[in-house]
């Protein structure tokens, strides 16, 4: 039997180039572990880009909008024609994540993948339509074997795009009204846990509509508890949008790609990516934890430590987007900065020296 594309081998970090770039920072001008984690974000990157010197110059940010039929269960605060009013705004350069992309100097890439409010043509948007909307997943499978598919197979043809546009680092980001209601399901399947205890507000809802989300979570989790392999809990539970996320940060990791991971929707695709190609999470950095309820349990279970705290929930891209300049300083730091022997600064005597990490536990 043919193995499924999202289950081929992650590619493996370049231990050496981290422990290249661990043995340089040993040799710049500032006493060994003075930088804290930003030391460790740029080992890691040298292990990703097999460099010792890595760098992120070329930022890829795809955003991909799709609507989800559980909106009709009323779980979002906004009506669903929203979503394809903002596929206008991302193109038209109005939303938080064009301002961004701008600022960073980064491609936007938006792709369409269905929505109930068609905006039709758009230049700079990728028309890749599945369908107008996943079906309603209090009712049935919110995608079909073939839909599921289709929208892991646009996911990584997204990351083929950046990497041969020479991109460094690529970023996922979302659009889709009900898609907290639909990430909070997905992480309640992947981490056996009670929607009671995931669910927040998403786009606003008070205490009457998060119970209402947590309801309607209860009844998905109960329809579709048969549904235990990875790839199933996706399908069932999942959207267009979270399934294109998710084969992204496969696709990048198998072509060597790192992915900075957004907030609690993005966190939920990357999870299903783990749970489907476990060599996946190497490859992956985190953001930000995000105001939404769920997400710092997301982080948990992914080992992860995210760079900022900054109270953040609108998704797009935006936490990983504002998090980029501090990954830009970690690699300009390292290749910038003088060694003591450049600068002839003397360095700490051998008897006081501290004791360092090894760079294989940067990227274990």
């Amino acid at each position: 039997m043919n193995t499924a594309w999202w289950a081929q081998p992650a590619a493996a970090l370049d231990r050496n180039a981290a422990r290249t770039a661990h043995a340089r920072q040993q040799t710049l001008t500032k006493p060994p572990g003075s930088l804290g984690r930003l030391e460790a974000l740029v080992e890691h990157l040298a292990g990703c880009q097999g460099v010792a010197c890595p760098k992120l110059d070329t930022v890829w940010i795809s955003v991909f909008a799709a609507d989800h039929g559980v909106a009709e269960e009323g779980v979002s605060a906004f009506p669903q024609v929203v979503t394809g009013e903002m596929v206008r705004n991302f193109a038209s350069g109005g939303a938080a994540i064009s301002v961004l992309a701008r600022t960073l100097g980064a491609t936007l890439d938006v792709v369409n993948l269905g929505t109930v409010n068609d905006p039709g043509e758009i230049d700079g948007v990728l028309r890749a339509i599945i369908a107008p909307s996943t079906a309603n997943f209090c009712r049935s499978p919110a995608m079909t074997h073939a839909q599921c598919e289709d929208a892991l197979r646009i996911g990584a043809e997204r990351v083929a795009r950046a990497r041969a546009a020479g991109a460094d680092l690529f970023i996922g980001g979302e659009m889709g009204i009900a898609n907290t209601t639909a990430a909070t399901a997905l992480a309640c399947a992947l981490l056996d846990e009670s929607p009671g205890v995931l669910a927040g507000a998403g786009t606003g809802l008070d205490d009457a509509g998060i119970a209402r989300k947590v309801a309607v979570i209860e009844r998905a989790l109960q329809l579709h508890a048969g549904a235990v392999d990875p790839f199933d809990r996706l399908r069932c539970l999942g959207g267009f949008e979270i399934a294109a996320l998710a084969g992204a940060c496969i696709a990048a990791a198998q072509a060597r790609m790192p992915v900075l991971v957004d907030g609690f929707i993005v966190t939920a695709a990357a999870l299903a990516a783990v749970r489907m190609n476990p060599g996946v999470r190497d490859w992956l950095l985190f953001s930000h934890r995000s105001r939404e309820r769920g997400h710092a349990r997301l982080l948990d279970a992914l080992g992860a430590e995210p760079l900022l705290d900054l109270g953040m929930r609108l998704g797009e891209g935006s936490g990983a987007a504002v998090a980029v300049p501090l990954l830009r300083s970690a690699c300009a730091l390292h290749a910038g900065m003088a060694t003591f022997a450049q600068a002839g600064v003397s360095e700490k005597s051998s008897s006081g020296s501290a004791s360092t990490a090894d760079a294989g536990a940067v990227i274990a």
